[in-house]
Formats: structure tokens, C-alpha cells, sequence
């Protein structure tokens, strides 16, 4: 077969040899299939790997959610515990009435420790989300055995009292050292809900 001597105009397409009219036919039909593959099939082959990838993260969702629900009674216990220790901790803050006490109470700490005092200065209260910081500045002199004492005895005190900003530096040769440290103890912060009120007093008895 003379391709050269084939009509190849389309109009003439009838007397074209059939191997030429199969040829021309699977180039058609390859032409056609893969337009069809390149405007629609890839769109939804797209499509169709969005829907996966969204259906990964909604499972990896639905797994975590359900390993929350299982152990919901285990967070359940733990907030129970949670707040209990927190009205623990709001009955071992001082009142308002019993601030000026506590304050006698760890000088007297300071004092009994066998410490000398050069400064004793409660400063203003810092307010938090639920409670007041008190802190009170303090510098004091003394051995090393008795500023340990000093800080041991207000761990022991019946209310929360902290110590920050530790310095301690020599103040003589004699083994006599000065401490600078902030106190802080904490108190409730006054409520203007009736609820939290209720729950306060309640806290309390």
C-alpha cells in the first residue's frame, strides 16, 4: 500500500483502505477518550482524593471524640478531685479579718527562728483570677541553720505562705548571712455574684 496515493481528503474517507480506516478510527476514538479523561475524569478523579483526604481527618476526629467519651468518667473523677483540692486550698487562705494575724504569725516565725529583721514591708495586693497575692517584702540576718528554720516554719504555718525571689548573701565573717525574699500569702478574692457567694460561704463551713 502507496500512501502517497491515497486521497486523504475526509470527503473521500469511504475509499480509503481499511487498514488506513481502522488506524484513523483507534487515532479518533484515543483522541476522544482522552479528552473525556482530561476535562472529566481528572476533575473527579480530584474530587474523589479531596473526599478521601476528608474522610482520613474525619475519622482521625471521630476517633479522638470517642476516645474522650470513653474515658469521660476518668475526667470526670480527675475534676471532681481537682476541685476539691481547689476548696482545700481556699480554706487555707487567710480571711481579710485574719490577714493582719497572719502577718504577727510570720514575724513571730522570723523572730522565734532566731533571724533579725531589717525590713518588713507588706506591699498591695495583687489580684488573680479567684484570689489575691499579699506579698510582703523582707530582708533578715542571721545563720544559715536559722533562715532555714525561718522558711521551714512558714511551710508549717495553718496558711498558704510562699517565699520567692530568694537572695542570700554573706553579711559578715562571723557566718552571719542577709536573705532578701518576697512573701507571698493569698487570700479570696470578693465576689459580686450571689452564686459564687453562696459558694464561698458554704466553702467555709
Amino acid at each position: 500500500m502507496n500512501l502517497s496515493e491515497i486521497n486523504w481528503d475526509p470527503n473521500a474517507a469511504g475509499t480509503w483502505p481499511l487498514a488506513v480506516k481502522a488506524t484513523t478510527i483507534l487515532i479518533v476514538c484515543a483522541m476522544v477518550a482522552g479528552g473525556c479523561i482530561y476535562f472529566d475524569t481528572l476533575d473527579q478523579i480530584g474530587a474523589f482524593e479531596a473526599v478521601q483526604q476528608k474522610e482520613v481527618e474525619l475519622r482521625a476526629s471521630f476517633e479522638e471524640k470517642q476516645a474522650k467519651a470513653a474515658n469521660l468518667p476518668d475526667y470526670q473523677y480527675q475534676l471532681t478531685q481537682i476541685e476539691a483540692s481547689l476548696d482545700e486550698m481556699i480554706k487555707q487562705m487567710p480571711t481579710e479579718a485574719e490577714v493582719a494575724s497572719l502577718l504577727v504569725d510570720i514575724s513571730q516565725t522570723g523572730l522565734a527562728s532566731g533571724l533579725e529583721f531589717k525590713l518588713f514591708k507588706p506591699e498591695a495586693p495583687v489580684l488573680k483570677d479567684f484570689y489575691s497575692e499579699l506579698p510582703i517584702k523582707i530582708e533578715v540576718m542571721g545563720k544559715y541553720e536559722e533562715i532555714g528554720l525561718f522558711v521551714s516554719g512558714l511551710a508549717s504555718l495553718p496558711r498558704i505562705v510562699t517565699v520567692h525571689d530568694v537572695n542570700i548573701s554573706p553579711y559578715d565573717k562571723e557566718g552571719v548571712l542577709e536573705m532578701n525574699a518576697t512573701v507571698k500569702t493569698y487570700n479570696e478574692a470578693a465576689s459580686t455574684n450571689p452564686a459564687d457567694a453562696r459558694k464561698k460561704k458554704r466553702g467555709k463551713q
